[in-house]
């Protein structure tokens, strides 16, 4: 037995252009007890609250174009723009600003610790690469900035590290 959407798989799968599969959102269907899309907002991005939320800067870490899970196929992020290389901090323009750094130059990340002092977690000379996103953000690539946060630094109920999530301070290399 198989779940309806994939009855005849072999058959449908051969001819030009595949086959797609039933999406309700995609076809604009909500299936909700409204009929309508429901969203849900959250107070801020600082949901843990033992993060330091007055210091710092938050990051995120990405995989690129090129990578599956942890596996890395190649050095390139055609959807960044990034090109043989994956040792980039991505930063808005303000938060370039505001630390003086320019497109291209090289930092030093630091992880902080939940009472907002700097711990011994770090990657030195990343590049920074200037991006569209949100001030006081960084981003960076997974799974080389693993070490960022400690084994703790996790959802409570679900076991999911907070890689989206890591308090840094920012230091521009001389």
């Amino acid at each position: 037995k198989v779940f309806p959407d994939f009855s005849h798989y072999n058959e449908r799968v051969r001819k030009p252009g595949g086959f797609t599969l039933t999406n309700s959102a995609s076809e604009r269907r909500w299936l909700t007890a409204s009929g309508r899309a429901n969203f849900v907002t959250f107070p801020s991005l600082l949901e843990d609250s033992r993060i330091p939320s007055k210091k710092g800067i938050i990051l995120a870490t990405v995989r690129s174009h090129d990578q599956y899970n942890t596996t890395i196929y190649g050095m390139d992020d055609r959807y960044r723009g990034v090109y043989g290389q994956r040792d980039v901090l991505f930063i808005s323009k303000e938060t370039a600003r505001s630390i003086s750094v320019n497109d291209g130059e090289r930092v030093n990340i630091i992880a902080l610790n939940p009472d907002g002092s700097r711990s011994d977690r770090r990657m030195n000379q990343l590049k920074v690469v200037i991006y569209k996103m949100a001030d006081k953000t960084a981003v960076t690539y997974f799974p080389e900035s693993n070490h960022m946060l400690t084994l703790d630094q996790c959802d409570k109920k679900s076991g999911i590290p907070a890689y989206k999530n890591i308090p840094i301070e920012i230091e521009v290399c001389n």
